[in-house]
Parts: structure tokens; sequence; C-alpha cells
């Protein structure tokens, strides 16, 4: 796509995250390498552009049944609200939350690793498919979720972050309906866990089957001392509000 005519261009890849665990290493990753082959070329993309190529390749030219959210939250950053509309545009806009509601999330939004990696495509090409069937259930489950995201920017823009957690939790219970492959046991007892542990809601992050357990949390050490004691390794985290960038140019 961007006419590269001799093969002496080394790409290397660094992540901190295994593939496979739901936290959208594929549009993290797609988004970082046209942004260096771009750089490379001193070319510029703004952040939209940015994210609407990581899109057509993922999507169009991949083929993979995977939504626009991760490609876009890479490409932007920060605690965002996105709309996608049936044209296939996208707007963004940042979270009109306070500083206080911000530091909350940051401090008592904590994520464990289930060490299960997964391909998400067999999970979300079912619900693609029956999506596409117009099947009658995944709609009505599709459309519920859809209004959890709404009550959930609602809670924070109140700064209610126990709702919100509250709110994980429900939503949680309502996306292991579509698929029987969304959980398993094991991590079935984990969440269980957690909620008897300090968590006031919670939901396995991504397409589901594996990656990490996010929690919000009221009690946090005696969450992640419960998590530590059941062999789930915790990745701390910050907010990230400046996307994909370029850390160094020749």
């Amino acid at each position: 796509m961007l006419g590269f005519k001799t093969p002496q261009v080394e790409i290397t890849t660094l992540a901190d995250i295994p593939a496979g665990t739901g936290l959208g290493s594929s549009g993290s990753f797609t988004t970082a390498l046209l942004k260096a082959l771009y750089t490379h070329r001193r070319r510029h993309l703004t952040q939209v552009e940015l994210a609407e190529l990581a899109c057509h390749l993922e999507i169009d030219r991949l083929g993979e049944p995977v939504g626009k959210q991760d490609q876009y939250i890479a490409a932007i950053g920060g605690v965002t609200c996105f709309t996608f509309r049936k044209d296939d545009t996208v707007t963004a806009s940042p979270l009109s939350v306070s500083m206080d509601t911000m530091f909350d999330l940051e401090d008592n939004l904590l994520l464990f690793f289930t060490g299960i990696s997964r391909s998400a495509g067999s999970i979300l090409k079912d619900q693609n498919t029956r999506t596409k069937q117009s099947d009658s259930e995944m709609l009505n489950n599709l459309h519920y979720v859809k209004e959890l995201g709404y009550r959930s920017k609602e809670a924070l823009e109140k700064g209610d972050t126990r709702l919100f957690g509250e709110l994980m939790h429900e939503h949680w219970e309502h996306k292991k309906r579509r698929s029987g492959g969304m959980s398993n046991p094991k991590i079935d007892e984990w969440y269980e866990l957690g909620m008897k542990n300090g968590a006031v809601g919670g939901k396995l992050v991504g397409a589901g089957g594996g990656g990490f357990l996010m929690f919000m949390a009221e009690e946090r050490n005696k969450l992640r001392h419960a998590m530590a004691a059941a062999g789930l390794e915790e990745m701390r985290f910050h907010f990230d509000f400046e996307g994909t960038k370029v850390v160094m140019s020749a």
C-alpha cells in the first residue's frame, strides 16, 4: 500500500502483554506498524486517519470479524467515548469526568492475567454470523449491552464509580450468554473469588475465553491478596492520553 520497492526494512516488535489476551493487542500493533511506516516515508497521518486505515487493514483486507473500538482507542488514547454509526463513520469525544473520578478509576480498576491466551476470531466469528443472520437472541443481547454503555457513561460523568462497577458485573452476566466459549468453570471460579473479596463488579476483558479479568475494587488490597493466592498475576497500568505515537525518529 505504501509502495516500498526495496526489501531493506527491518521491523522489530516488543510488547508488554501476550497476544490473545483481550487488551486490543492487534489494534495496537496495527496502528503502531502503520505509524512507523508512514513516519519512515515522512508522511503524516492524523489520529482518525490512522484508526481508519488500521480498521481497513484488519476488517476489509484481512477479513477479521472484529469491531473498530480497539484501533480507535489505540490511535487516539485517553478515556474516550466513541459513536459507531451505520454508515461506518466514527466520532470520538473525551469522557466528561472530574479528575477525582479519573484518579478513582485508575486506583481501583485492577487487571489480573488468567494465564489463558486465545484467538478472539472464533468467538467473534460466531457472534458476527448470528448478528448478520438477525438472530433475535444475539441482537437483543447486543442492544442491551449498548444501553449499558450509555448507563456506564452517565455513571462516570456523575462520579459514581461504584455504580460503574456494578454495571460491569451486569455487562459480564449478559456477555457470557452470547457464546459458550465466553467463559469456563475456572474463570467463573476466579470471578466469584474476586466478587467475594473486595470487588463490586468486573468482567473478562475482550472477546472472552481467556486473557485478563478486570475488577472495580472497593477493597483493592483484599482483592489483590485473594487473586495472588489463586495464582493470578496483577498487571499494573496507567491511563494513556497520547494514543499511538513515535518515540524516536531518525
